[in-house]
């Protein structure tokens, strides 16, 4: 998905959407209107064989899948035709916005669900796929019709245009035979050049306007059929709400855990310090000599609590990483882990990830960490972090037993929530027997600017 952060708004009708492309609206669009003929020329050219292979696709894996459907043959059948058509119909989008210079409103798929059979039944329920088909049957004359036109407009307007040429090696007849002849009797070679220049010089003259028309008709139809701008933003709304749920949601698993690990740790140790200081109370002047081995064990509980304090806090955000940065902060955690690492962070030298994709991104190698020192036996744990300058990707590989999954209740889950909450994507690959790969990526768009290192 992936495409990929925001949805344009709603533009109006063909003129519209085409009109800064195809010069309507002043001189400077209209310099780049002439800029994109030669595009739109290839476009039409090039989208006849695309069209065919869409058109006998779409006929024909319709036709089978529909015609076996009685034996459950056609389900799987018509699913690898509309995933055929996907394939076909992004081809098409890209074609479309390298025609008209114009990027086409957002579309969406809906991901299929559940496994086997109703897996199946899921994909043949995807709207936007039938919209695709419909496209490649709808779209097929118009391509051919759009072709034919373009052809004969711009090379017979190229011909005719260099008439002289040629047409003096053509053999004539005594008495004549073409256009000016026919017209008024007059065979003469001469006055058939001549007229077939001029209508070359016509027809070369109107073909950027022919072409842009053609261009506005193919485009109209991918933007009517392959594109579904409503269904893409209730699609991001739900997402978002989506990433508000996971917000709340890890953000009481944060709270929760980090409430158990002050009562499991620090608290208890405060309140033993609190009774070894009430022993010493009570016996510094009756036993000064009992009292100073309490003193020392309550001068030892202090400091136990104070460094799960700051161990605690680390987990959160370490003061590293808000002085530092990610690389530092992460270098820090590697080294805290009791296997080895091996640190691998290429980000932008002299520039600071905005400071929530920093978070996340400690957050995940962190987790990752701990939880391959409690479950993976691994001996060996490869971290590398590098940005393209779209998102961030994190991807931490150990050589444990293998076996780790997103399933719910596991902490791998809390980990993807806690991404959805950027709108990040977490992926894991743990196959029994290992190796492990985790794999997280956090998008830079909406998160915040970079900041000099």
């Amino acid at each position: 998905m992936s495409e990929p952060a925001g949805v344009s708004a709603a533009e109006g009708g063909i003129g519209v959407a085409m009109g800064g492309a195809w010069g309507a609206t002043g001189p400077v669009e209209a310099g780049r209107g002439r800029c994109r003929f030669w595009p739109g020329l290839g476009y039409l050219l090039t989208g006849l064989p695309l069209g065919i292979v869409a058109f006998v696709v779409a006929v024909v894996g319709f036709a089978a899948g529909v015609g076996t459907l009685v034996v459950w043959l056609g389900l799987p059948i018509l699913v690898l035709t509309l995933m055929t058509q996907r394939a076909l119909a992004g081809a098409e989008r890209r074609l479309v916005e390298w025609a008209t210079g114009r990027a086409l409103p957002p579309h969406h798929y809906r991901a299929p669900k559940g496994t086997g059979i109703g897996r199946l039944w899921s994909a043949l329920r995807e709207p936007q796929s039938w919209r695709d088909l419909l496209h490649a049957v709808v779209a097929f004359p118009v391509r051919v019709a759009a072709f034919c036109i373009a052809v004969t407009w711009t090379v017979g307007g190229l011909g005719g245009a260099l008439a002289a040429t040629w047409m003096w090696a053509i053999p004539q007849d005594d008495d004549g035979g073409g256009l000016v002849w026919l017209l008024t009797g007059n065979g003469w070679l001469g006055w058939e050049i001549l007229l077939n220049t001029l209508l070359g010089l016509v027809l070369l003259a109107t073909a950027a306007p022919v072409v842009r028309l053609l261009v506005l008709a193919e485009a109209g139809l991918a933007r009517g059929l392959l594109t579904n701008e409503s269904a893409a933003l209730r699609a991001r709304a739900d997402q978002l709400a989506a990433g508000r749920r996971a917000a709340v949601q890890a953000e009481a698993q944060t709270l929760r855990r980090l409430e158990r690990d002050i009562h499991d740790g620090p608290q208890q140790r405060l309140v033993r310090l609190n009774m070894d200081l009430e022993a010493v109370a009570r016996r510094l002047d009756d036993d000064p000599d009992r009292a100073r081995p309490l003193v020392a064990e309550a001068l030892a509980q202090s400091r136990e609590a104070l460094d799960e304090l700051r161990a605690l806090s680390r987990g959160i955000a370490p003061p590293i990483l808000a002085d530092r940065g990610l690389g530092a902060a992460l270098a820090a955690a590697a080294a805290r882990c009791p296997v080895r690492v091996s640190l691998d962070v290429a980000l932008p030298e002299g520039r600071r990830l905005a400071a929530a994709v920093e978070n996340t991104a400690y957050f995940v190698v962190t987790e990752a960490l701990t939880n391959v020192a409690k479950h993976a036996q691994a001996t060996l744990c490869t971290v590398s972090v590098s940005s393209d300058g779209d998102r961030v990707l994190v991807q931490v590989l150990d050589n444990g037993k293998g076996g780790a999954h997103l399933g719910k209740g596991h902490g791998l889950a809390g980990l993807a929530d806690r991404l959805a909450t950027v709108e990040g994507v977490l992926d894991v690959v743990s196959p029994a027997g290992g190796p492990t790969v985790l794999t997280a990526e956090i998008p830079l768009a909406g998160l915040g600017e970079e900041r000099v290192g």
